[in-house]
């Protein structure tokens, strides 16, 4: 019997035509870890599912990872569903997967926890950023869907509790994939044209599907970004998204944004009841105090008697002018004993006195005195200062002391 003979792509051709036909292998859910996940420039994602007896090879298409909402990662538990099939060129077999989830938990799940680790050390949930809230606001800005009961809510509580205030809408879808874009662009409008001070963001409960607007990573960072304080008012209580995280106040409701948006009026009509009564009881002492003083200086001698009022003005003058007189006079006494003392101690110490007591002085040509007989020669002028009048003399010999020698012309 002769054998027939097959070409490669023959067999890989009919191989996949044996897996596309058997309907076991078409809607496969496949349980496994992944490994070797790469992306491709292109968009398709390739990677391998393996247990602990064997491994197999997975490619998504760029179209299916569009729809991924989280981001997978080696050594991640998922569940792949898809249909097993053989590419011809390679003759090998692999799971197409047109959808990947965590194996446990949801993918939303998932992608909030990846996405709250991300922001959290690029630091966009750190305090030190939020910006405090107006005491008062003039005008507040709220993003959030107009057909929803949740700005009803606010408004009748932002109306209820400071009328004062100006609210503006601006409409918004706040669920499906349109629904990031619209809220951030609302956001940077408000910012850009600096329509309030406040802004409120959020919307009513729902399901993790029907917030997932409000965990965006494009709203996310425009709430970040704004220069305007930004309340996350964000479904019920329990409800928690990466908006929450990064605005600059959490509010459990949005009727709760409301209220922590404004003062309540009456609690400030309250306020300032007390302020005012304060403020009467403190000018009604002040005028007591002022009244008793005004008695006080009315009864007072000066205002009684001026003439006597000056008369002891006048006293008190004399008294101090010959308080004044007597300390200068006793200044003066002292300086004058202190001056009589120190012309006595020059006196005693003045050359004149000496020369009164029959003493000379020798002053030479160069108008200095003469202290010792070295440097004098014979012929050599000299002055003769006496105590009373000077004399001129020529030096006819020099001589030292009786211990020394002596020199004649």
């Amino acid at each position: 019997m002769e054998k027939r003979i097959l070409d490669v792509s023959q067999v890989n051709g009919y191989i996949k035509m044996l897996l596309d036909d058997d309907p076991m292998l078409q809607e496969l859910c496949i349980r496994g870890e992944l490994s070797n996940y790469k992306v491709y420039p292109s968009g398709h994602h390739y990677f391998t599912l393996k247990d602990a007896e064997g491994a197999l090879r997975c490619v998504m298409f760029r179209s299916s990872a569009l729809r991924l909402r989280f981001r997978p990662e080696n050594g991640m538990k998922v569940l792949a569903v898809g249909r097993i099939t053989v590419f011809p060129r390679d003759g090998a077999y692999q799971l197409y997967c047109s959808g990947l989830m965590p194996d446990g938990v949801g993918d939303l799940h998932v992608a909030f926890e990846q996405l709250k680790e991300k922001l959290r050390l690029e630091g966009l949930f750190d305090p030190a950023h939020k910006k405090p809230l107006p005491q008062y606001p003039h005008r507040i800005a709220i993003i959030t869907s107009s057909a929803g009961a949740a700005i009803h809510d606010m408004l009748r509580i932002l109306r209820a509790r400071y009328p004062l205030c100006k609210v503006m809408l601006l409409p918004v879808r706040v669920q499906g994939v349109e629904a990031p874009p619209e809220i951030c662009g609302a956001i940077r409008y408000v910012n850009r044209h600096n329509l309030a001070d406040l802004i409120i963001t959020g919307r009513g409960g729902g399901s993790i599907e029907d917030l997932w607007a409000f965990n965006d990573e494009r709203v996310a960072r425009e709430i970040y970004c704004s220069e305007i304080p930004v309340i996350s008012a964000v479904g019920h209580e329990p409800d928690v998204t990466i908006s929450d995280f990064v605005a600059d106040l959490r509010a459990a409701t949005p009727s709760n944004a409301a209220e922590l948006a404004v003062p309540d009026q009456s609690e400030l009509k309250r306020k300032l009841n007390s302020m005012e009564t304060s403020l009467l009881q403190t000018m009604q002492r002040q005028l007591k105090l002022s009244r008793r003083r005004l008695e006080l200086a009315s009864k007072s001698r000066v205002l009684q008697s001026p003439v006597a009022y000056v008369q002891e003005r006048r006293l008190l003058l004399d008294y101090l002018a010959g308080s004044m007189s007597a300390a200068t006079q006793r200044t003066v006494g002292k300086g004058r004993q202190r001056y009589l003392a120190l012309a006595a101690g020059l006196d005693a110490m003045s050359p004149l006195k000496v020369l009164s007591r029959g003493y000379s002085m020798i002053i030479d040509e160069d108008k200095t005195v003469v202290r010792s007989v070295k440097g004098l020669q014979p012929g050599k002028e000299l002055t003769l200062r006496l105590s009373d009048g000077s004399a001129q003399a020529i030096i006819k010999s020099v001589g030292e002391d009786e211990n020394g020698t002596v020199e004649k012309l």
